[in-house]
């Protein structure tokens, strides 16, 4: 008898009758042994902070920014901020010297008692942090343009530091390519100019998940980083459990080179066919914090399946849309279709750049979300609700011929298909 399988949904897991059919269940891959030792993590680190410091004086790093991540990514920096703080002690760098900054990007700046979701206790304790706002403009520091034309603008106290290190983790990233790397400052610790700029290059072909040396918005990103200085990068690669699976550290691109390589033996899948029905979630919380951060997911989900096939997208949404800008663009719009238009007419802003992202999906697939959002909130946004998986799955297969083909991604966040070539 086959067993029912399970989706992870926010904090817990969601189970579904198995449907029987020409099923594959696709998850990603262990390259690696988890890395879970502090100490193997202080070596690594060490290691490029002896680096480092062979080059640059002592006084160099005479007040150091350590940027993280927002409650949106699922970084361990429990695992990463202590061996990093204690390579740091050893070099001669006090406490005093160090001061944290959130990385938010366009996303609303965590309040202090969120803190808790992404730090130690005793990092909030100790330590200056701060979040950062893309729209306090007297907290930016004009660093000119890409070549590409992006104006960038950087946060002050950031671009004040003389040791500039950010800690992240390196996944797929639908637009960018891949996550990591300098992106954390480079989109997560400048102006909404800066940020808008660069992302209306994801409207070029090149700019898709796992490409990386000729994405022009990931050039782009790392461009920025040149130009706002960061030092050192201090990522993780973590599987589906959040568990360290390899740790890289030293100069931006030299991490990403490194992580990215690394990554593809995990992620990447390859399948041989795509699918009439994919049946995916986006890997539990915080990758369904909200429908802003599912939608990555959805992406990748949609690579697997056929034109005119059916996603079946499982994610929380504890957050709701996470968007309000992409809700207000959708307010009126009839269709996908409308909304591509609107989304032409009136230009790019981050936010209803996911409307057109979605309806781009939309075009080319079926798809319906299985949520917390409220069903009306769903209606304005053009998104089909799932009520009951296990009928929806039904629904769909009754639909199609007897050998109508299942993809299952309890992980769609971290699985990218790869399709062999005919």
């Amino acid at each position: 008898m086959l067993e029912n399988p399970e989706l992870p949904y926010g904090s817990g897991k969601l189970s579904f009758v198995h449907p029987r059919a020409n099923c594959d269940v696709f998850h990603p891959h262990h390259p690696g042994t988890a890395l879970l030792q502090a100490v193997e993590i202080l070596g690594v680190v060490r290691a490029a902070l002896a680096e480092w410091f062979a080059v640059h004086a002592i006084q160099k790093a005479e007040k150091v920014a350590i940027v993280v991540n927002d409650k949106t990514r699922p970084v361990p920096n429990h695992l990463l901020l202590p061996p990093l703080l204690t390579a740091l002690a050893e070099c001669g760098v006090t406490e005093k010297q160090i001061i944290f900054l959130i990385a938010s990007g366009t996303h609303t700046p965590m309040r202090k008692d969120e803190y808790f979701l992404i730090l130690p206790e005793e990092i909030i304790n100790s330590y200056e942090i701060l979040p950062h706002d893309c729209d306090d403009l007297g907290n930016l520091v004009d660093k000119g343009e890409t070549s590409r034309g992006t104006p960038v603008s950087v946060n002050a106290v950031f671009d004040g530091a003389t040791l500039k290190i950010v800690v992240g983790d390196i996944e797929p990233h639908h637009f960018a390519g891949f996550s990591g790397g300098a992106k954390s400052a480079s989109i997560g610790l400048c102006g909404r100019q800066t940020i808008t700029k660069n992302h209306t290059l994801l409207l070029d072909e090149q700019s898709c998940v796992g490409n990386y040396a000729n994405n022009p918005l990931r050039q782009d990103i790392e461009e920025i980083g040149k130009m706002i200085g960061v030092d050192i990068a201090l990522n993780a690669v973590i599987d589906e459990a959040k568990q360290i699976q390899k740790v890289f550290c030293g100069p931006p691109l030299e991490v990403m080179e490194k992580g990215i390589a690394f990554l593809r033996k995990m992620a990447m899948t390859p399948i041989s066919h795509k699918y009439d029905l994919v049946i995916a979630s986006a890997g539990g919380y915080p990758k369904d914090i909200n429908f802003y951060q599912a939608q990555k997911a959805l992406t990748h989900a949609s690579m697997f399946c056929k034109d005119g096939g059916t996603v079946l997208l499982v994610a929380e949404c504890i957050e709701g849309v996470g968007s309000e800008k992409y809700s207000q663009f959708m307010k009126g719009v009839q269709s996908h279709s409308e909304a591509i238009q609107k989304f032409a007419r009136t230009g790019f802003a981050v936010g209803p750049h996911k409307a057109y992202q979605v309806a781009k999906i939309a075009s080319r697939v079926h798809f319906k979300l299985l949520s917390s959002i409220p069903l009306h909130e769903l209606r304005d946004l053009l998104i089909e609700p799932i009520l009951d998986l296990n009928v929806e799955i039904n629904n769909v297969l009754h639909s199609r011929a007897p050998e109508a083909t299942v993809a299952i991604l309890p992980y769609a966040t971290v699985t990218i298909p790869e399709l062999a070539k005919e």
